[in-house]
């Protein structure tokens, strides 16, 4: 049976991203190599492709983030928003939506808004927020986690059953 092992994410400073998944959200880190052309290079049609890359998982299990920072070739900076095609977010279910926000915004998380509730459809009761990781200005991208906070009534969603 498949199963969903992780989400890749490019970051332009591992160190900061580092900072912001592990410190800041509570992610382990499982592992950190740095890997040089080889099958990379073929399965990313990268020439010369050379990651520093890390996977991190909550508890050291289940899906996992990957984190990649190429150091080579050098790639370019999309600013997307939400509703642009291409647009990825991560959404982290938690218990303690404040302190974690504050922990991630003092890691130089940018929050799009202050948390708010969610009204409608199968999470409605709990409350949600999306930020960046880093300021636009230094390094816009793709690594924009969703964090959610969701309410005891929201537990179908978790089992996969139908809300009503």
């Amino acid at each position: 049976m498949p199963i969903l092992h992780h989400t890749g994410l490019t970051v332009a400073d591992m160190d900061r991203s580092l900072h912001f998944w592990r410190d800041a959200m509570g992610m382990e880190v499982l592992f950190e190599q740095e890997k040089d052309r080889g099958y990379l290079e073929a399965i990313t049609g990268e020439p010369g492709a050379h990651v520093r890359m890390a996977h991190l998982a909550f508890g050291g299990e289940g899906p996992r983030i990957e984190l990649f920072q190429y150091l080579a070739p050098s790639g370019g900076q999309h600013r997307l928003r939400p509703a642009d095609q291409g647009f990825v977010h991560i959404c982290v279910a938690c218990d303690d939506l404040d302190e974690r926000l504050e922990r991630l915004t003092a890691a130089g998380g940018i929050p799009f808004s202050k948390p708010v509730e969610i009204d409608t459809g199968v999470n409605r009761g709990g409350r949600g927020v999306y930020l960046r990781e880093r300021p636009l200005d230094l390094a816009p991208g793709f690594d924009v986690p969703e964090v959610s906070y969701l309410w005891a009534d929201t537990a179908p969603l978790r089992s996969g059953a139908a809300r009503r």
